[in-house]
């Protein structure tokens, strides 16, 4: 049994300590200014992220095997790594997404004899690089803690404005509408079971598949302007995750063109898999709030899954405003549905029935047999800074997983930056895709602007 006042991890932090489901997120921080390494370890002692029992506790296991948070003592020291000298000679960029992409295959970087999280300061390259054991808290949480500790850039006194959710419009109550909810639960719900164990999509270009989390990465980064997004959402009265959906279902055949133009049947489906946040609160979350036990809100893992299929169309022959259109037509039908909820919940009892060997299979098998990963987490929209360092830019990405392609999208100041990770024996030209997801947004913008 674990000691007197050690705290049992959630079923969703046992799962990511999983062989098959080891997850580090790395948050990327751009710098305007060159770093002080002992100014910056100040601002991480006096912080809130200190202040957090799971930031100053270690993972241990009691002798039945079961992982318990045990409160620590930090050595600040332990936490950093400094690299002084430039990685490479071919630009921040590049060096930056270079060295995530060795992070991204560096499971056991992240020591256990410590608290799960460490700070990398890259000093040639103002860029400060964040890495926290998925254990500790989803993208939501992270990004909350994150906002605590920054100011905003045109008033240093204030904390930077927490986005409120954009008014989210649902039918109105009645047979018909339970009924298309009913309906939608029980198509995607189907869809996802049958996906854990049997239906897999066809193989691609991009398809990973078993084994493939293990595979030399590469990472790109494609930059989109917000304003643009939000031309082009207005037009179709859509939302930004409808044309980004769009963006990438667009991009992606973009690229299958190029790769394999006579490899696929047009009209094939591709399978996404992305991350709902199922917070009462939609968006980022007050800290304080976060981490009340009894708050619905709370601090922690709470996301649930669902699928997103995208079709192949040869570029040739397709408008991008009809990606745009089929986008919002299947999210649309995903938010009539329980499907995220239905995966968190299952997901949460698979955990606590069969254990975390069972569940971390089936989530690695629904990894086989999807495609991709994407997901999409809000920053704040004004410039900020962080011990009086102004900030150039959030971004974010992930430990590899089976998929060969992980999408994962950060705004922050009117743009959005997604990292473009791959396994580059799948995909070598990261940088080729990244401009197929550019290009699609700038011609849904003219398709856009040209019928005005």
């Amino acid at each position: 049994m674990g000691e007197s006042g050690d705290e049992a991890l959630t079923p969703a932090g046992r799962l990511f300590l999983q062989e098959e489901t080891k997850q580090v997120i790395n948050c990327v921080i751009g710098l305007k200014n060159p770093i002080d390494v002992e100014l910056v370890k100040s601002e991480v002692r006096k912080s809130t992220m200190l202040q957090h029992p799971r930031f100053s506790s270690l993972m241990v296991r009691d002798e039945r095997g079961v992982e318990h948070w045990r409160a620590t003592q930090v050595e600040i020291d332990r936490h950093f790594r400094i690299i002084k000298e430039a990685l490479g000679e071919e630009g921040d960029e590049r060096a930056i997404n270079g060295y995530l992409a060795e992070l991204s295959i560096d499971f056991d970087g992240l020591s256990m004899d410590k608290p799960l999280w460490e700070i990398h300061l890259l000093m040639a390259h103002n860029c400060l690089i964040f890495r926290i054991h998925h254990a500790l808290g989803d993208g939501i949480s992270l990004m909350s803690m994150f906002l605590a500790s920054c100011r905003k850039l045109n008033d240093p006194q204030a904390l930077p404005a927490i986005a409120s959710p954009s008014n989210i419009s649902y039918p109105p109550f009645n047979f018909w509408n339970l009924l298309a909810t009913l309906w939608f639960s029980f198509l995607f719900v189907l869809d996802f079971i049958l996906r854990c164990f049997w239906v897999r999509d066809p193989r691609s270009s991009i398809t990973g598949g078993a084994g493939v989390e293990l595979w030399p990465r590469k990472i790109a980064t494609a930059t989109f302007s917000l304003q643009d997004m939000k031309t082009v959402k207005t037009a179709v009265n859509a939302t930004i995750n409808d044309v980004l959906f769009a963006v990438i279902s667009c991009g992606i055949s973009r690229y299958l063109d190029f790769r394999a133009p006579n490899g696929l049947r047009d009209g094939v489906q591709l399978t996404g898999l992305a991350m709902v946040n199922l917070r009462k609160q939609p968006g980022l979350q007050d800290l304080s709030n976060l981490m009340k036990s009894n708050s619905g809100a709370r601090w922690g893992n709470k996301f649930g899954m669902i699928l997103l299929p995208i079709y192949y169309h040869r570029s040739n022959f397709s408008d991008p405003l009809e990606y745009l259109k089929r986008a919002k037509a299947t999210i649309d039908r995903k938010k009539r549905s329980l499907e995220a909820s239905f995966s968190y919940k299952i997901g949460d009892f698979v955990m606590s029935t069969l254990g975390p060997k069972f569940a971390g299979l089936l989530n690695y098998r629904i990894l086989c047999h999807t495609t991709f990963t994407i997901s999409n987490v809000v920053g704040p929209q004004e410039e900020i800074m962080i011990g009086g360092n102004p900030i150039t830019f959030l971004r974010a990405n992930n430990s590899a997983l089976p998929h060969a392609l992980i999408l994962n999208m950060v705004s922050y100041a009117g743009r959005a930056d997604m990292q473009v990770q791959v396994a580059k024996d799948i995909i070598p030209d990261p940088e080729f895709l990244a401009k197929c997801f550019e290009d699609a947004l700038l011609e849904m913008k003219e398709r856009v602007t040209a019928k005005i």
